[in-house]
């Protein structure tokens, strides 16, 4: 396992159900070769796991921070977890 491979935990504020938000994240984050998944949380907000190299995971954090066309990102906060050996992939939970 790389020493750059990170994993983040990002919950994501704002408009962000009902508009793609979710599906968003999957096509980015296969596109980008990365493992992990999202979710919908019920106060609003959307939660995602991401992990992989860390200069893509942040790729994939900056998108999300514009998101869908539809969207209105307000916040994102990022915790550092740790790196989970045997889950590949990324899925929508």
């Amino acid at each position: 396992m790389s020493e750059s491979r990170v994993r983040i935990n990002v919950v994501v504020a704002g408009l962000v159900q009902g508009v793609g938000y979710r599906y968003f994240v999957l096509d980015n984050a296969q596109e980008l070769g990365l493992d992990g998944w999202v979710t919908n949380l019920h106060d609003g907000r959307v939660e995602a796991e991401i992990e992989g190299e860390e200069e893509i995971v942040a790729e994939l954090i900056t998108r999300m921070r514009k998101g869908p066309r539809l969207a209105r990102v307000m916040e994102i906060v990022e915790s550092p977890q740790q790196v989970v050996a045997g889950t590949p992939g990324f899925r929508v939970r």
